[in-house]
This record gives structure tokens, C-alpha cells and sequence, in this order.
């Protein structure tokens, strides 16, 4: 691998699922802050800014529930094959945190990514961060589900940048909530929709709050923040935990009792930045990457995109 971050993709159209990999440079340093009430994951626990493990070697993000979960080892086998990992006095041991989003309820519910599907996914990485909406582990998102899955409409996943002198800062999100997405001015871009394709809280958002119906922990935001700069194993946490404000700010509502929320952060420590600064980055380029997972997605599965529904 380049001393670079790379991102791959497996994507099933048909049975509306897929993952996406993203491979670390050397001496990647990260962490993660699990938000929600139901998160599904794995490798998790090594990412608190108290434990010794500093380096992790890829990062996995899969549709499934929790059966997706299996699939990490495709990347182990990847990366052992490559000989990158934790090492031991018998061998590498790649480290790859992973987590998932239920997309069951879209698509073939017997269908979820494998190892395979994850293997072939590394090896079609590449460090192009374009490719956007309805791909990988957004495949199967959906958005605006607080007045049942029947109301909610596509999502996807979304990336953006931002630069700062010779900082980057790269967000990729999974969005697969609860809630609905909105823009920097409040106003509903994707979710709960009535029976006349129009946005159900645009004028009631009180609705919101009213008694779920049909929901159950099947919702997540999964989001990694990517930067070059250096960072402690405990800025890198509180990155994380901060970039939670960006999320507030495009969901409503956020991280509820329905989702299991995650944030990662990666760092690969070329450069010295200001870690406030580096925080509002990711605050920032978390909510934009939301608003784009939900432009960037396509109809499927009998669930609208915005693209594809009238202006209120």
C-alpha cells in the first residue's frame, strides 16, 4: 500500500447491500466515539484513548446488521497477505475496526456482504475519494424512518474535504438514521415522506417526537473522518467525539434511543495542525458529508431519492 488513505468498495444493487474498506497508511493512529444507543461493531474497544494498541491497518463499514460484521476477516486476509499488521513473535495481526448499518429491511434480507465481497473490495482500492451516493456500504441506507420504514426515502454514502494550508480533512458517511437530513438553514433535504411525496415534518416538526411507529434499533450514522495531521491517541478521541456536533446539526432528530451511531477518526500524522482547529474541521465536514450522502444517492428498492422527489 502508498503512504496514503484508499478507499474500496463492494456494491450488490441486486439484493441491496454492500461494504466499503478504507486502508490506512503506516502508523495510522485512531479512535472512535460510539454515540448511539445500539451500535454494531467489532475491534471498537482497542480505539479508547487508554489502550496501548496506537495503529490500526484498515477500517471496514458494512451493510448486514450484524452478520456483516463476519466479513472483516476478508480484509484481514488481505492485509496478512500484504504482511501489514500488529506484530507478534509469530506473525502480523492486521487490526481493522469495524461496524455495521441494517439495511435488512431493503432489499434480500438473507443477503449481507462477505469475505469475499470484502477481499475484492480491498483490492479495487484506490486513493479516489469521488465516488459517492449509492455505492458500498450505502447501498442499502435509508433515511427518515421515524414514521416507519415505509415513509423513509434513499440515502447513501457521502464524503467531503476540507483543506486548511497543507491540512485535509476527509469525512465519509454512512447515513442510515432514524431522523431526517437537513441543510444549513434547517430546511428538510431527505426524509419521512407522506403518501403525496412531500416532507411529513415540513410544517409539523413536533411529529418528530410523537410515539415511534415500527422503529427499532435498525438505524445508524456511521461516519470516519480521514486527516493527514498528527494527532494523540486522545485528540484523535476527542475529534471524534466533537465531529458529533456536526451530525447534530444535520439530523433530526440525532443518535435517539433507534440509532448506533459511530464516529472514527484517522490520522496520519504528517503534519503538526492546532487541535481545535482540526475539530471544527471535522465538525464541519461531517455535516457536509451527511447532506451529500443523501444528494448523491439514487432510488432503489422502491424508496425515493431526493433527486427524484418534488420541491415542497
Amino acid at each position: 500500500m502508498d503512504d496514503t488513505f484508499k478507499i474500496g468498495h463492494f456494491t450488490d444493487k441486486k439484493n441491496i447491500t454492500g461494504c466499503t474498506v478504507i486502508l490506512c497508511p503506516p502508523e495510522t493512529r485512531a479512535s472512535c466515539h460510539l454515540a448511539g444507543s445500539a451500535p454494531g461493531s467489532r475491534e471498537t474497544a482497542l480505539l479508547a484513548p487508554d489502550k496501548k494498541i496506537n495503529e490500526i491497518h484498515a477500517l471496514f463499514l458494512t451493510g448486514g446488521s450484524a452478520f456483516g460484521l463476519s466479513a472483516a476477516s476478508g480484509v484481514m486476509t488481505y492485509l496478512e497477505e500484504k504482511g501489514l499488521g500488529y506484530k507478534t513473535g509469530f506473525g502480523v495481526i492486521p487490526l481493522v475496526p469495524a461496524a455495521v448499518i441494517y439495511d435488512l429491511n431493503i432489499g434480500n434480507p438473507g443477503a449481507r456482504p462477505t469475505a469475499e465481497d470484502a477481499y475484492q473490495a480491498c483490492r479495487s482500492a484506490t486513493a479516489d475519494f469521488e465516488v459517492q451516493g449509492t455505492v458500498g456500504v450505502g447501498t442499502g441506507a435509508t433515511v427518515g424512518k421515524w414514521a416507519g420504514i415505509s415513509k423513509g426515502m434513499k440515502s447513501g454514502l457521502g464524503i467531503h474535504t476540507l483543506k486548511e494550508g497543507g491540512i485535509w480533512l476527509t469525512a465519509v458517511s454512512v447515513v442510515n438514521a432514524v431522523g431526517d437530513i437537513v441543510d444549513d438553514k434547517g430546511k428538510i433535504i431527505g426524509g419521512a415522506l407522506d403518501d403525496t411525496g412531500h416532507f411529513l415534518a415540513a410544517k409539523e416538526g413536533n411529529k418528530r417526537w410523537e410515539e415511534q411507529r415500527g422503529v427499532f434499533s435498525e438505524n445508524t450514522v456511521l461516519s470516519a473522518i480521514l486527516t493527514n495531521a498528527s494527532l494523540s491517541k486522545l485528540e484523535a478521541y476527542i475529534l471524534a467525539k466533537r465531529a458529533q456536533n456536526g451530525l447534530a446539526r444535520a439530523v433530526i432528530p440525532a443518535t435517539t434511543s433507534y440509532d448506533g451511531d459511530i464516529i472514527f477518526s484517522l490520522a496520519s500524522g504528517e503534519l503538526s495542525a492546532s487541535p481545535d482547529l482540526l475539530y471544527e474541521m471535522g465538525t464541519e465536514a461531517i455535516r457536509l458529508s451527511i447532506i451529500s450522502a443523501v444528494h448523491k444517492s439514487e432510488s432503489l428498492g422502491g424508496y425515493l431519492a431526493a433527486r427524484d422527489i418534488r420541491p415542497d
